[in-house]
Protein backbone atom coordinates (compact mmCIF):
# COMPACT_ATOMS: atom_id res chain seq x y z
CA UNK A 1 0.00 0.00 0.00
CA UNK A 2 1.35 3.35 -1.24
CA UNK A 3 -0.24 6.55 0.68
CA UNK A 4 -0.10 10.44 0.27
CA UNK A 5 0.03 12.50 3.48
CA UNK A 6 -1.67 10.72 6.40
CA UNK A 7 -2.45 11.89 10.06
CA UNK A 8 -3.96 9.74 12.93
CA UNK A 9 -4.32 10.73 16.32
CA UNK A 10 -6.08 9.24 19.61
CA UNK A 11 -9.56 10.43 20.20
CA UNK A 12 -9.99 13.90 21.04
CA UNK A 13 -7.66 14.43 18.59
CA UNK A 14 -9.95 15.96 16.40
CA UNK A 15 -10.38 19.27 17.89
CA UNK A 16 -7.15 19.67 15.62
CA UNK A 17 -6.64 17.25 13.18
CA UNK A 18 -7.89 18.76 10.10
CA UNK A 19 -5.58 21.54 10.92
CA UNK A 20 -2.88 19.51 10.87
CA UNK A 21 -4.18 18.09 7.46
CA UNK A 22 -4.71 21.41 5.85
CA UNK A 23 -0.82 21.75 6.44
CA UNK A 24 -0.37 18.92 5.14
CA UNK A 25 -2.15 19.23 1.88
CA UNK A 26 -0.13 22.42 1.64
CA UNK A 27 3.39 20.64 1.67
CA UNK A 28 4.25 21.60 4.95
CA UNK A 29 6.28 19.15 7.57
CA UNK A 30 4.98 16.45 9.37
CA UNK A 31 6.83 18.16 12.18
CA UNK A 32 4.49 21.29 11.81
CA UNK A 33 1.89 19.22 11.30
CA UNK A 34 1.46 17.35 14.60
CA UNK A 35 2.61 20.28 16.53
CA UNK A 36 -0.43 22.62 15.45
CA UNK A 37 -2.61 19.40 15.89
CA UNK A 38 -2.00 19.14 19.68
CA UNK A 39 -1.48 22.68 20.27
CA UNK A 40 -5.18 22.98 19.38
CA UNK A 41 -5.92 19.96 21.45
CA UNK A 42 -4.15 21.61 24.24
CA UNK A 43 -6.38 24.92 23.30
CA UNK A 44 -9.05 23.03 23.90
CA UNK A 45 -11.10 24.18 27.25
CA UNK A 46 -13.19 21.14 26.59
CA UNK A 47 -10.66 18.30 27.23
CA UNK A 48 -9.46 17.99 31.12
CA UNK A 49 -6.73 15.46 30.29
CA UNK A 50 -4.49 18.01 28.03
CA UNK A 51 -3.07 21.61 28.13
CA UNK A 52 -5.03 24.66 29.49
CA UNK A 53 -8.24 23.27 31.64
CA UNK A 54 -6.14 20.14 32.61
CA UNK A 55 -6.79 18.23 36.13
CA UNK A 56 -4.31 19.11 38.42
CA UNK A 57 -2.25 17.36 41.03
CA UNK A 58 -3.23 16.22 44.27
CA UNK A 59 -1.50 19.54 45.35
CA UNK A 60 -4.05 21.29 43.00
CA UNK A 61 -1.71 22.32 40.45
CA UNK A 62 -1.67 21.18 36.57
CA UNK A 63 1.73 19.62 35.38
CA UNK A 64 2.03 18.89 31.46
CA UNK A 65 4.21 16.70 29.57
CA UNK A 66 4.51 16.08 25.91
CA UNK A 67 7.04 14.87 23.60
CA UNK A 68 7.91 14.38 19.65
CA UNK A 69 9.78 12.38 17.96
CA UNK A 70 10.98 12.14 14.12
CA UNK A 71 11.63 9.14 12.09
CA UNK A 72 13.92 9.61 9.77
CA UNK A 73 16.68 10.58 12.67
CA UNK A 74 14.55 9.37 16.01
CA UNK A 75 15.64 12.99 17.10
CA UNK A 76 13.31 13.25 20.39
CA UNK A 77 12.51 16.28 22.41
CA UNK A 78 10.04 16.26 25.41
CA UNK A 79 8.92 18.39 28.48
CA UNK A 80 7.47 16.97 32.01
CA UNK A 81 6.09 18.36 35.02
CA UNK A 82 5.93 21.90 33.02
CA UNK A 83 3.43 24.53 35.20
CA UNK A 84 2.13 27.15 33.45
CA UNK A 85 2.99 27.40 30.16
CA UNK A 86 -0.01 26.50 28.24
CA UNK A 87 1.68 24.64 24.79
CA UNK A 88 4.49 21.69 26.52
CA UNK A 89 4.53 20.22 22.63
CA UNK A 90 5.91 23.44 21.29
CA UNK A 91 8.16 23.71 24.31
CA UNK A 92 9.11 19.85 23.29
CA UNK A 93 9.77 20.75 19.74
CA UNK A 94 12.23 23.32 20.86
CA UNK A 95 13.78 21.20 22.99
CA UNK A 96 14.05 18.87 19.84
CA UNK A 97 15.27 21.77 17.54
CA UNK A 98 16.92 24.49 19.76
CA UNK A 99 18.80 22.15 22.25
CA UNK A 100 19.89 19.14 20.40
CA UNK A 101 21.99 18.17 23.28
CA UNK A 102 19.49 17.10 25.53
CA UNK A 103 16.39 15.28 24.60
CA UNK A 104 13.98 16.04 28.24
CA UNK A 105 13.80 18.68 30.24
CA UNK A 106 11.21 18.29 33.62
CA UNK A 107 9.84 21.08 36.18
CA UNK A 108 12.00 24.25 36.68
CA UNK A 109 14.55 23.35 33.92
CA UNK A 110 11.70 23.10 31.74
CA UNK A 111 10.15 26.11 32.45
CA UNK A 112 13.31 27.88 32.60
CA UNK A 113 13.94 27.07 29.25
CA UNK A 114 10.72 27.76 27.81
CA UNK A 115 10.87 31.48 29.09
CA UNK A 116 14.34 31.69 27.31
CA UNK A 117 12.67 30.34 24.27
CA UNK A 118 9.71 33.62 24.74
CA UNK A 119 6.71 31.23 25.30
CA UNK A 120 4.26 33.02 27.56
CA UNK A 121 3.50 32.31 30.80
CA UNK A 122 -0.46 31.38 31.90
CA UNK A 123 -2.91 30.05 34.38
CA UNK A 124 -3.68 26.56 33.26
CA UNK A 125 -6.48 25.79 36.18
CA UNK A 126 -10.01 26.69 34.71
CA UNK A 127 -12.85 27.35 37.04
CA UNK A 128 -14.09 23.43 35.67
CA UNK A 129 -11.30 21.56 36.16
CA UNK A 130 -11.19 23.14 39.97
CA UNK A 131 -14.97 22.35 40.39
CA UNK A 132 -14.19 18.48 39.19
CA UNK A 133 -11.23 18.48 41.53
CA UNK A 134 -13.44 19.45 44.20
CA UNK A 135 -16.28 17.73 43.46
CA UNK A 136 -14.13 14.71 43.52
CA UNK A 137 -12.83 15.29 46.84
CA UNK A 138 -16.06 16.00 48.36
CA UNK A 139 -16.86 12.72 46.83
CA UNK A 140 -14.69 10.69 49.54
CA UNK A 141 -16.51 8.77 51.77
CA UNK A 142 -13.88 9.54 54.57
CA UNK A 143 -12.90 12.96 55.77
CA UNK A 144 -9.92 14.48 54.53
CA UNK A 145 -9.03 14.74 57.48
CA UNK A 146 -8.16 11.11 58.41
CA UNK A 147 -10.35 10.60 61.58
CA UNK A 148 -9.68 6.90 61.87
CA UNK A 149 -8.44 6.01 65.21
CA UNK A 150 -7.06 8.17 68.25
CA UNK A 151 -4.48 6.10 68.57
CA UNK A 152 -2.29 7.46 65.51
CA UNK A 153 -0.72 11.02 65.75
CA UNK A 154 -3.07 13.33 63.36
CA UNK A 155 -0.66 14.44 60.45
CA UNK A 156 -0.22 10.63 60.07
CA UNK A 157 -4.05 10.16 59.63
CA UNK A 158 -4.24 12.80 57.56
CA UNK A 159 -1.62 11.49 55.26
CA UNK A 160 -2.63 8.14 55.32
CA UNK A 161 -6.47 8.92 54.39
CA UNK A 162 -5.68 11.70 51.85
CA UNK A 163 -3.56 8.65 50.15
CA UNK A 164 -6.28 6.39 50.14
CA UNK A 165 -8.63 9.17 48.78
CA UNK A 166 -6.05 10.00 46.05
CA UNK A 167 -6.19 6.18 45.43
CA UNK A 168 -9.79 5.78 45.06
CA UNK A 169 -10.52 8.51 42.09
CA UNK A 170 -11.33 7.57 39.01
CA UNK A 171 -11.37 9.91 35.61
CA UNK A 172 -13.96 11.82 35.58
CA UNK A 173 -17.02 10.99 33.29
CA UNK A 174 -16.17 12.11 29.96
CA UNK A 175 -13.33 11.39 27.45
CA UNK A 176 -10.52 11.18 28.73
CA UNK A 177 -6.76 10.27 28.52
CA UNK A 178 -3.59 11.34 26.39
CA UNK A 179 -3.80 12.74 22.75
CA UNK A 180 -1.41 11.08 19.90
CA UNK A 181 -1.33 12.51 16.91
CA UNK A 182 1.07 10.65 14.17
CA UNK A 183 1.73 12.47 10.95
CA UNK A 184 3.00 10.97 7.28
CA UNK A 185 4.08 14.32 5.01
CA UNK A 186 4.38 14.11 1.02
CA UNK A 187 7.98 13.68 1.25
CA UNK A 188 7.70 10.96 3.44
CA UNK A 189 8.81 11.56 7.14
CA UNK A 190 6.53 10.83 9.80
CA UNK A 191 6.61 12.27 13.36
CA UNK A 192 5.02 11.44 16.02
CA UNK A 193 3.72 13.34 18.99
CA UNK A 194 2.30 12.98 22.84
CA UNK A 195 0.72 15.77 24.87
CA UNK A 196 -0.79 15.37 28.46
CA UNK A 197 -1.72 16.83 31.97
CA UNK A 198 -1.36 13.13 33.49
CA UNK A 199 -3.16 11.12 36.00
CA UNK A 200 -6.10 13.62 37.59
CA UNK A 201 -4.47 14.13 41.17
CA UNK A 202 -1.13 12.31 40.76
CA UNK A 203 1.64 12.53 42.93
CA UNK A 204 3.55 16.20 42.26
CA UNK A 205 6.41 15.83 39.84
CA UNK A 206 5.18 12.59 38.76
CA UNK A 207 6.01 11.97 34.54
CA UNK A 208 4.49 9.24 32.68
CA UNK A 209 5.13 7.60 29.18
CA UNK A 210 4.13 10.83 27.70
CA UNK A 211 7.35 12.25 27.88
CA UNK A 212 9.53 9.04 27.83
CA UNK A 213 11.12 8.21 23.65
CA UNK A 214 9.51 4.22 23.40
CA UNK A 215 7.34 4.26 26.07
CA UNK A 216 4.45 7.02 25.49
CA UNK A 217 6.17 7.91 21.96
CA UNK A 218 8.89 5.82 19.29
CA UNK A 219 8.85 6.52 16.03
CA UNK A 220 11.67 5.11 13.37
CA UNK A 221 10.53 5.50 9.80
CA UNK A 222 12.37 2.27 8.39
CA UNK A 223 9.15 0.53 9.92
CA UNK A 224 6.57 3.18 11.73
CA UNK A 225 5.53 4.98 14.57
CA UNK A 226 3.28 4.20 17.50
CA UNK A 227 1.66 6.00 20.53
CA UNK A 228 0.17 5.16 24.11
CA UNK A 229 -2.30 6.68 26.48
CA UNK A 230 -3.83 5.39 29.56
CA UNK A 231 -1.87 3.52 31.98
CA UNK A 232 1.52 4.84 31.73
CA UNK A 233 3.22 3.19 33.75
CA UNK A 234 2.34 0.07 32.39
CA UNK A 235 3.64 1.45 29.26
CA UNK A 236 6.62 2.72 30.67
CA UNK A 237 7.60 -0.73 32.13
CA UNK A 238 7.44 -2.80 28.62
CA UNK A 239 8.93 -0.08 26.69
CA UNK A 240 5.39 -0.31 24.84
CA UNK A 241 5.36 2.11 21.90
CA UNK A 242 8.78 1.04 20.66
CA UNK A 243 7.47 -2.84 21.11
CA UNK A 244 4.78 -1.80 18.59
CA UNK A 245 7.56 -0.62 16.68
CA UNK A 246 9.52 -3.61 16.68
CA UNK A 247 6.67 -5.61 16.42
CA UNK A 248 6.39 -4.00 12.87
CA UNK A 249 9.83 -4.20 11.88
CA UNK A 250 9.49 -7.96 12.60
CA UNK A 251 6.20 -8.04 9.52
CA UNK A 252 3.37 -8.00 11.61
CA UNK A 253 0.56 -5.83 10.57
CA UNK A 254 -0.50 -3.03 12.45
CA UNK A 255 -3.30 -4.31 14.49
CA UNK A 256 -1.37 -7.24 15.70
CA UNK A 257 1.88 -5.02 16.58
CA UNK A 258 -1.12 -3.04 18.91
CA UNK A 259 -2.51 -6.59 20.25
CA UNK A 260 0.70 -8.23 21.60
CA UNK A 261 1.91 -4.53 23.05
CA UNK A 262 -1.26 -4.61 25.22
CA UNK A 263 -1.20 -8.72 26.10
CA UNK A 264 2.57 -8.41 27.40
CA UNK A 265 1.13 -5.34 29.77
CA UNK A 266 -1.40 -7.61 30.77
CA UNK A 267 1.37 -9.62 32.12
CA UNK A 268 2.39 -7.33 34.01
CA UNK A 269 1.05 -7.09 38.58
CA UNK A 270 -0.46 -3.50 38.60
CA UNK A 271 -2.93 -3.05 41.44
CA UNK A 272 -3.68 0.30 39.96
CA UNK A 273 -4.35 -1.55 36.46
CA UNK A 274 -6.58 0.82 34.33
CA UNK A 275 -6.73 1.38 30.45
CA UNK A 276 -4.39 1.15 27.97
CA UNK A 277 -4.40 2.03 24.54
CA UNK A 278 -2.12 2.12 21.26
CA UNK A 279 -2.07 3.12 17.86
CA UNK A 280 0.44 3.75 15.02
CA UNK A 281 1.39 4.32 11.05
CA UNK A 282 3.60 2.78 8.71
CA UNK A 283 5.14 4.61 6.68
CA UNK A 284 3.29 3.38 3.11
CA UNK A 285 0.00 4.77 5.33
CA UNK A 286 -1.54 1.46 7.11
CA UNK A 287 -2.65 2.63 10.33
CA UNK A 288 -4.56 0.84 13.56
CA UNK A 289 -5.56 0.66 16.89
CA UNK A 290 -6.37 -1.08 19.79
CA UNK A 291 -7.70 -0.97 23.49
CA UNK A 292 -8.28 -3.03 26.58
CA UNK A 293 -11.95 -1.65 26.74
CA UNK A 294 -14.38 -1.79 24.48
CA UNK A 295 -15.80 0.81 21.92
CA UNK A 296 -12.38 2.91 21.70
CA UNK A 297 -11.56 4.37 18.67
CA UNK A 298 -9.14 6.71 16.69
CA UNK A 299 -9.02 9.51 14.26
CA UNK A 300 -7.81 9.19 10.65
CA UNK A 301 -7.75 12.29 7.93
CA UNK A 302 -6.14 11.60 4.27
CA UNK A 303 -5.95 14.15 1.68
CA UNK A 304 -9.50 13.18 0.38
CA UNK A 305 -10.71 13.75 4.10
CA UNK A 306 -13.42 16.22 4.52
CA UNK A 307 -13.48 15.64 8.45
CA UNK A 308 -11.77 13.07 10.85
CA UNK A 309 -12.82 9.41 10.31
CA UNK A 310 -13.44 7.38 13.03
CA UNK A 311 -12.19 4.04 13.38
CA UNK A 312 -12.35 1.10 15.92
CA UNK A 313 -9.52 -0.05 18.10
CA UNK A 314 -9.71 -3.54 18.07
CA UNK A 315 -10.26 -5.06 22.15
CA UNK A 316 -7.37 -7.07 23.26
CA UNK A 317 -8.47 -8.32 27.08
CA UNK A 318 -6.05 -6.68 30.12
Amino acid sequence: MTSGPVIIGSERSEAGLALGMDLLRQGASALDAVEVTLRACEDNLDDHYIGTGGLPNARGEVELDASIMVGSSRAFGAVGAVRNFPNPISIARAVLEKLPQHSLLVGEGAELFAEEQGFVRAELLTDEAMQIFRAALVASSESVEGENTDAVPGDDRYRIAATEMVRRFLPFDGPWGTVNVIALDEDGEMVVGVSTSGYPWKYPGRVGDSALPGSGNYCDLRYGGAACTGRGELSMRIVGAKMVVDSLAHGEEPAEACGLMLREASLLPDIYRSELRTLCLTPDGRHAGAATQGGSTYNVMTTNSTEPEIYARTQFAS
